[in-house]
Formats: C-alpha cells, structure tokens, sequence
C-alpha cells in the first residue's frame, strides 16, 4: 500500500515501517525463550528427550517467522499531525485520544482513552518512536484543536 490519503490539510509527521532487523531479532529471542521454556519443563517431567523438545520448539519458532515474514515486514504505519494511521489505511487513533505511548521490547504500544490497544510492531527504533508519537500527541493538545 502506498501513502494513505490525508485530509485537507493534515501533515505526515513519519512513516514507521516494521525492520527486517529487528523481527529476525525478536523471533531470535522467542526461539532462545521457547527452547529454554520447552527444555525445563520436559527436563522437571524427567523426559529423558530434553534437547529434542527444545530444538522442536526451535524449530516451530523459525517456522512460524518464516511464514509470517512478508506479512508482518510489509505493516507501515503513518503518524500525521492529527492521527496515526494503522497498517490498513483506513483505521485511525486520533492524538488526542492517546493516554499512553510505550516501549514494549521492540514494539510500540498505544492505549487510547477507551482502553483500545494498538502495538507497533518490529520497529527499527522503538524509543524514537515513542517520542515521535509522544510530541505530535502534546503539540496537538497545546493547540487545543479537536479536528
């Protein structure tokens, strides 16, 4: 998908796309955590197949990264001055219904005021992110425009 259509004078803030980087990263230490997790319960079980079980939950974990791949490095999302615009293009959080914007790993996660969350996945820059986000939320609010 290209850019998403603007309204009358709205501006684009930022494109933030998923980083190829960072969601083999992330995958990585969902296979380390998985195989840890897989390997110790089987280990206190006393199943004498430790190291199989963790490199199937390895394995399962690649899997899962490489079918999801196109999908999840193709999101893009576009923070405007009003909005920010999720991967569909045609849903929206508006700024000012924003109440928290945080780093979760390497993700974004917002909380609107009615208690909808949004995450942003596999960013290249999750902190920046958050700031981009945070200060296009605070020079709306100074403006004090609803629209």
């Amino acid at each position: 998908m290209g850019k998403p259509d603007l309204d009358k004078g709205e501006k684009l803030v930022r494109e933030i796309a998923a980083d190829r980087g960072r969601y083999w990263r992330d995958h990585g230490v969902l296979g380390v955590v998985g195989m840890a997790g897989v390997g110790g319960v089987l280990w206190v079980m006393g199943n004498p197949h430790v190291a199989i079980g963790a490199l199937g939950a390895v394995a399962a974990v690649a899997v899962r990264a490489v079918y999801l791949a196109s999908e999840a490095l193709a999101n893009r999302w576009w923070l405007t001055d009003r909005r920010l615009i999720l991967p569909d293009g045609k849903r929206a959080v508006m700024l000012l219904e924003v109440t928290t914007v945080r780093r979760l790993m390497g993700d974004v996660q917002l909380i609107t005021r009615a208690g909808d969350k949004h995450l942003l996945r596999h960013v290249a820059d999750p902190a920046g992110v958050v700031a981009a986000i945070t200060a296009a939320r605070d020079r709306r609010a100074r403006r004090g425009d609803a629209r």
